[in-house]
């Protein structure tokens, strides 16, 4: 008999997660086997407590952007940052294309966490309803209902999230559906396709949206029974988007000649999958729980964070007081380890604040003096630059040659003249004292109110092209940058956005994947972003040299790393080699079957 790949948990060993409702909470001593089915869906438990715990624990999986790949942000494998540790490092192997289907990254090359989830969900669902709640809770509709209904709902959003970060990374996989497997039963199911998977993972959402709560509670701790209505309809914008994109069209929709390089075959199809996706993303956006109103993101709804969730959050996850994050990413000379480092090819993509790149003569950027004109608001939101305060310190950043950011000073200095400014404290000095170390909230968005804004403006770019409207629809793509553009950056004068409207659609759409690369800075957009529209992965990482002379500083653009992603496989990671001879119906994705 063959063991069940799609999660390991044996049904005595559920209450291995019992220790805990946080991250930071260890397994039980007792010995898991002692635990039962029984136990887990006590008909005696009123308030459900064991069942409960069960659940948060299931959110325990939820992906952490924060140090996801092994202590770096997955953005170090994008073009816009990079590990200061190049060579073993797991967000290098993925930067550089070292992984295969036997050489796999386990830390985000996802497989069996994803099957595991599923197969505890599926378990949950199973026996839920046998335990007598006493407690309930207001649905979306305003209805009064058992709490089992809402937990049942919550952890059938979970399936579907899960579902999704397969999906994303692997095309189409096999779908369990709410089957429980048991560990001895022999499984070979043949992958789904990618549009069957879409399909389920929508259906899941529209079905479970009126069951959720229409607010999450309100503690900014509780690590379950956080997703609501708007989470599910979110999550619902993020898949038709994805499902709209070029990367994941049947070979008579797009042809892909080369990297970078695309060519739409079926205009209609093609276009049908933007429109839905426009479409839904208006109806969430007119919703009572955005209703059209767009709130920028600060710097002190990531770090420094208070106790209630920032406006713009719609599902996230809750990091309590701790200093880790600092730890990981401060400079070296205030006692970090600076471990993902910004990338100039990330600072370039910042605006100035008249609205022009600073590519074009207008912006008034000067080479020799980068940082004198004013830019985009999230560009220091984002960034530790030359020059630049440090924080609460009375000190600035110095990285030209010597200094004491520089890689002369220490071995995890930068090597691209940037520092990590986004989610780190900037209101606490000594944060990392030996002696008396502070200690800092942080929230990890996972789905936020702007990406509603701007996958309603990409769909709707590509459906009906930057100025028009779709039926019953407010805002037209050009309408949604502008406001974000505001908001967001500070950005009044929208002369440049109309210069680029007049183009059309395909420097429209440039200009929309550079606002998603500067929003969703180092909150893991941009590695699938640059995937799933069929961009460049082979770009080269630059940073800026800093020199002192007599006449003061000069600036000269270096190339640090070469990213040697020239095959189109890689826009598809390769199905780990171990599922594949474990299941000989799973067959590999494009240029892995050798590998």
């Amino acid at each position: 008999m063959k063991q069940n790949k799609y999660g390991t948990w044996a049904v005595g060993a559920f209450m291995l997660l019992l220790s805990a409702a946080a991250c930071t909470d260890s397994y039980e001593s007792t010995p898991v086997d002692m635990f039962t089915e029984d136990y887990l869906f006590s008909k005696t438990d009123s308030n459900g407590t064991v069942v409960r715990k069960y659940l948060n624990r299931i959110y325990y999986y939820m992906r952490n952007g924060h140090n996801g790949v092994n202590g770096d942000y997955l953005d170090a494998a994008s073009d816009d940052a990079l590990s200061v540790i190049s060579s073993e490092s797991d967000v290098y192997k993925l930067a550089i294309g070292r992984y295969s289907a036997s050489n796999f990254i386990n830390s985000d090359m996802i497989w069996s966490d994803p099957y595991l989830v599923i197969r505890r969900v599926n378990i949950l669902l199973s026996g839920i309803d046998v335990v007598p709640f006493n407690t309930t809770y207001t649905d979306a509709l305003g209805n009064t209902r058992r709490l089992n209904d809402s937990m049942k709902a919550e952890a059938r959003f979970l399936r579907a999230y899960f579902y999704f970060e397969l999906v994303k990374r692997y095309g189409g996989v096999p779908i369990i559906g709410d089957k429980v497997y048991e560990l001895n039963e022999n499984i070979e199911l043949p992958r789904s396709t990618f549009e069957q998977c879409i399909k389920y993972i929508v259906s899941e959402l529209d079905d479970i949206k009126d069951d959720l709560r229409s607010l999450p509670l309100p503690d900014a701790a509780a690590s379950a029974h956080v997703v609501n209505t708007q989470a599910a309809q979110a999550l619902k914008i993020r898949v038709l988007l994805y499902a709209a994109s070029p990367a994941y069209q049947d070979k008579d929709v797009i042809q892909i000649n080369g990297m970078g390089n695309f060519t739409v075959l079926n205009e209609a199809t093609y276009q049908a999958g933007w429109e839905r996706a426009a479409l839904f993303a208006n109806e969430v956006l007119k919703d009572a729980g955005i209703n059209y109103t767009f709130t920028a993101m600060a710097a002190k709804d990531l770090a420094d964070a208070g106790s209630d969730t920032p406006a713009d959050f719609i599902f996230r996850t809750y990091m309590g007081l701790v200093h880790g994050m600092e730890s990981r990413h401060y400079p070296p000379f205030y006692l970090g380890n600076a471990q993902t480092i910004p990338s100039h090819n990330l600072a370039a993509a910042f605006p100035a604040k008249n609205g022009y790149p600073i590519t074009d003569s207008r912006s008034l950027y000067d080479e020799q003096d980068p940082y004198l004109i004013a830019r985009d608001n999230r560009f220091n939101m984002n960034l530790y630059y030359q020059g630049k305060k440090f924080g609460a310190y009375n000190s600035n950043i110095d990285v030209s040659e010597g200094g004491k950011d520089s890689e002369s000073f220490h071995i995890y200095a930068s090597r691209s003249g940037y520092y990590l400014s986004k989610f780190l404290s900037t209101t606490q000095k000594n944060m990392l004292d030996p002696f008396q170390t502070l200690n800092s909230r942080h929230f990890n968005p996972l789905l936020r109110k702007t990406e509603v804004w701007l996958n309603y403006a990409e769909a709707a770019n590509e459906a009906w092209g930057p100025e028009s409207k779709g039926d019953d629809c407010k805002y037209s793509a050009y309408d949604v940058l502008k406001i974000i553009r505001e908001k967001s950056g500070g950005i009044t004068d929208a002369t440049y956005l109309s210069e680029v409207a007049s183009e059309g659609k395909a420097a429209f759409r440039k200009l929309i994947q550079n606002e998603r690369r500067i929003e969703f800075a180092f909150e893991d957009h941009r590695f699938w972003d640059l995937r799933r529209c069929l961009l460049p992965l082979d770009t080269t990482i630059e940073g800026i040299q800093v020199t002192r002379t007599d006449n003061g500083l000069s600036y000269e653009i270096k190339e640090i790393e070469q990213r040697p992603l020239d095959a189109l496989r890689y826009y598809y990671l390769p199905l780990p080699n171990d599922e594949l001879l474990k299941n000989p119906n799973l067959k590999n994705n494009m240029g892995w079957n050798n590998n």
